[in-house]
């Protein structure tokens, strides 16, 4: 479930006009018509786009006397940001090994390289 919900978050902000319109909606809620203002496209394409993000759980949309502000919904990026940081981690954990490796290679001396016992 926490897949497929991922799955439509993510895919809601492949559109740069999608991630635009989240970036606003951090500022405060807007309705669609704000939304709107500073592209070039009809206020029904940019409803589309929020429809999409309103699918993935991004937005929501509540009633205000006439008014019908978009809200961002955060706990979305809670679990966005579970799924990131726990591959971030792996990422970070073979770094780890990585650079502990080179540096018990660096101790060892090179193939060919007389050791000091026979050196002595």
């Amino acid at each position: 479930m926490t897949d497929d919900r991922l799955s439509l978050v993510f895919s809601a902000l492949s559109d740069p006009t999608r991630r635009d319109i989240v970036a606003r909606l951090a500022a405060g809620d807007a309705t669609v018509n704000e939304l709107a203002e500073p592209y070039d496209v009809t206020v029904q394409a940019v409803s589309k786009h929020i429809k999409v993000l309103e699918d993935a759980g991004l937005v929501s949309r509540s009633r205000d006397a006439q008014r019908r502000p978009c809200h961002l919904e955060t706990e979305v990026f809670d679990l966005m940001t579970k799924w990131i940081e726990r591959y971030r981690r792996e990422a970070e954990d073979r770094f780890r090994r990585l650079d502990a490796l080179l540096e018990r290679m660096g101790e060892q001396p090179a193939a060919g390289t007389p050791t000091k016992e026979a050196a002595s």
